[in-house]
């Protein structure tokens, strides 16, 4: 019996067309094509995957092919031997060396603070 907080599969023989939304951690090993969104978990390309989809996931990482923008609000980490062609907007990036990658990287900070109001002017001299 498998426990419960193993992550969920989409083994190498299944071909998904469309979206896939959870709110459990995913290994896709087989064939996704559309998009994938995982908001507060990790999602796992492994090596055999072939995916065809916008990524969006706490924690992305690539060990297989993907076509495809790939959005992390954590760190996204692409593995010897990986293939992806598509941008990445992410708060950390690692790449390994043999790891293919065309596209564009955004590292950004998680939310921006904006100050509610302008600071106060200071007064006095230093003098």
């Amino acid at each position: 019996m498998a426990a419960d907080n193993s992550p969920a599969r989409i083994g190498k023989t299944i071909v998904i067309c469309g979206e896939v939304k959870g709110s459990e951690d995913l290994i896709v090993d087989g064939r996704v094509e559309g998009t994938v969104s995982l908001s507060d978990n990790r999602l796992t390309v492994g090596p055999n995957a072939n995916v065809a989809a916008d990524l969006s996931a706490k924690d992305v990482l690539i060990m297989g092919r993907v076509q495809g923008n790939v959005v992390a609000t954590g760190r996204v980490e692409l593995r010897a031997g990986c293939n992806l062609e598509g941008d990445i907007r992410a708060l950390r990036l690692a790449v390994e060396d043999n790891a293919v990658f065309r596209g564009k990287v955004d590292l950004t900070q998680a939310v921006s603070r904006v100050p509610d109001s302008p600071p106060a002017p200071q007064t006095g001299s230093i003098f």
